[in-house]
This record gives C-alpha cells, structure tokens and sequence, in this order.
C-alpha cells in the first residue's frame, strides 16, 4: 500500500521490452486466478445452503475482498504497463492525457487495494474469533455466534477498513495516491520537497494496524491449537482407561475449520511481512525499487491463496467445487 516518492513524473523506470511483456502476462494470470478462485468461493460459500453459516458468511466477504483486488487493482497494473510500454512514457503522463489533471485513477485504485488488505486482515481476525469460540468454548457457540452479529461485525470491518484506507489523505496534504513505476501498482507517496515531518507516521499506521492484528490473530490461534492438543490427550487417556466420561469438546469440523484459519493467517502474515520490512526500509532511506515489485505482488498474490487452502483443508468446500464443475460441464454438454 506504501510505496516508495516516484517524483520523476516523465521518467520510467529501467526495464527491458522482454521484462516488460513477461510482467504483463504475470499480472494476466494472476487476474485470471484471483477471479476463477475467489469466483468459486463465492459459489460454494452462499449457493450453497450448508455453508450459509456465520464461518461462510466471513469467508465469503475476504472473498468479496479479494476478488475486488482482481476486478480492479491487477487490471488496472494491465492497462498500464501496456500503456507504457506503447507510449514509452510514465502512465502518469499518460493518464493525465487521457482524463485530464483533476482526475486521477490512482485515486481510486490504490483505496481499493489499501480497503481490501485490510478488510481482509480483519476479516482473518474475525474468523479467528469466531473459530476460537467453538472450539474453546462450544456449548456458547451458538449463543455467542449468529448470522446477525457476524453480519454486523462483516459491515464494520468494511467501513473501519475503508476509512483507515482513505485517512492518509484526508489527514495530510504530504500523502498522494501514485503509479509507482517501481511496484507497478497505486501506491501512496510523499509529496517532493523537502522530507515531510508527519507523512510517515501516518503511513506507518498501516503496517502498525495490520501486525497489531495480525500478531492478535497469531496468539488466539495458539490458543485454539493448544486446546486442540489439550483435547486430543484427554481423549487418547479416556479411550485407553475405558472411561465413558463425556467431554465438553468442539466438534470435528470446528476443529477442522481452526486448523484452515491457521494456515490463512500464516499464509497472509507471510505475504505481509515483505511490505512492512519495504516501508520500516523506505523510513531509513533505502530505494529498493526491484524489492517493491516483488513485495507488493507477493501480497497481491495471496488473494488467490485463500481457495486453494479451502481445497487442500476443507473436504466440504473441495467436494461442493466438484461438483459444481460437473454440472457445469453436463450443461455445457446438453447444450452442445
């Protein structure tokens, strides 16, 4: 979301045509992926009625985030390496060419990107949340966990999202929203000039809230896992003594759905780290223009890693992508 000042507006970066092409079909596969991906998520998790629970609802709005990414963000990185590559000038010019100086794109591209990384980091959160209620606490499950309340906390996490995502402009004039020829995404900078005083520290309130959560996330995940352990012992005990006592314990799926929550949250700390190591870099002056490419499109990479965790750990969700696919097919059959 942060990106390094890219002031030299007419100028681009130095990349060679081959380079170039072959980052444009990357940005194209992945636009393909995070859409058939997440596409499919959406189809399984809310057309379909065994999984129209408060876990499918949460699951169903990072996939609503991600997809986002894929619909806007990624294109939108298309449209402008083609551009450059074409006009040999910074899209920058190029836009400004196109929708005049008062409209800028990026405006809208990088909210979205900075709205959906941390909707979906919230939404890992909730998740978490949710998960730990039912497995440490699963007689109060389905008091404590309703489709209203998880709905409720969904509209939250969007609004408090985007409102964080939008705060560095409305709260500093040294911030803009940028194509950084670096990155290859909207990304916000600092104005030229001399070197802001508070521009950073309102930047690094991104990679501050989402360690914040993310290092929350962590903890109530060790948690649930050490409770799992905790219950598997009792149980290994129980069956070897021949003991009939019965166990407040979280059902197989809830403990099933707490291991998937873990590998998500590892898989999104892993893409997240490189972002903050990238702006705790650009705050002691390093320009690791080649370093943000890769770190920002790790990140971005991981919206497409959420479906594939789904079908390597939920049996359910891989069972239910199957046989949408079949069905899929026998239409395309019939019609033929």
């Amino acid at each position: 979301m942060v990106g390094p000042p890219d002031h030299s507006t007419c100028s681009i970066c130095c990349c060679t045509p081959v380079n170039r092409i072959l980052t444009v079909i990357f940005m194209i596969l992945l636009t393909i992926a995070v859409l058939f991906g997440n596409s499919v998520s959406l189809v399984v998790f809310l057309g379909t009625k065994q999984f129209r629970t408060p876990h499918g609802y949460l699951k169903a709005s990072l996939a609503v985030a991600d997809l986002a990414v894929g619909v806007v963000v990624v294109p939108f990185s298309v449209y402008s390496e083609v551009f450059l590559m074409l006009k040999g000038a910074p899209t920058e010019c190029a836009l400004g060419t196109l929708f005049g100086d008062d409209f800028q794109p990026c405006t809208v591209i990088g909210t979205v990107f900075a709205g959906c990384t941390l909707v979906s980091i919230s939404t890992i959160f909730l998740l978490t949340i949710e998960r730990s209620i039912a497995i440490l606490k699963p007689l109060h499950k389905e008091a404590v966990i309703t489709r209203k309340r998880t709905v409720s906390l969904i509209g939250v996490s969007w609004i408090a999202s985007f409102f964080l995502a939008v705060s560095p402009l409305m709260f500093s004039e040294e911030i803009v929203l940028e194509y950084n020829t670096c990155s290859r995404m909207c990304n916000f900078s600092l104005l030229a000039g001399s070197f802001p005083q508070s521009g950073w520290k309102i930047l690094l309130l991104f990679p501050a809230f989402d360690f914040t959560l993310l290092g929350a996330t962590v903890v109530i995940n060790i948690l649930s896992l050490s409770s799992i352990r905790q219950y598997s012992k009792q149980r290994r005990v129980l069956a070897k003594s021949n003991h009939s006592c019965r166990l407040s314990r979280p059902s197989f799926s809830d403990i099933k759905a707490g291991k998937t929550i873990g590998a998500l949250t590892l898989a999104f700390t892993a893409s997240f780290t490189p972002i903050a190591v990238y702006v705790v870099g650009n705050v002691l002056g390093y320009q690791w223009c080649e370093f943000s490419f890769i770190a920002f499109w790790i990140l971005t990479s991981n919206s497409c890693w959420n479906v594939i965790i789904y079908s390597v750990r939920d049996q359910k969700f891989r069972q239910r992508a199957l046989e949408l696919f079949s069905i899929s097919k026998s239409a395309i059959s019939t019609d033929r």
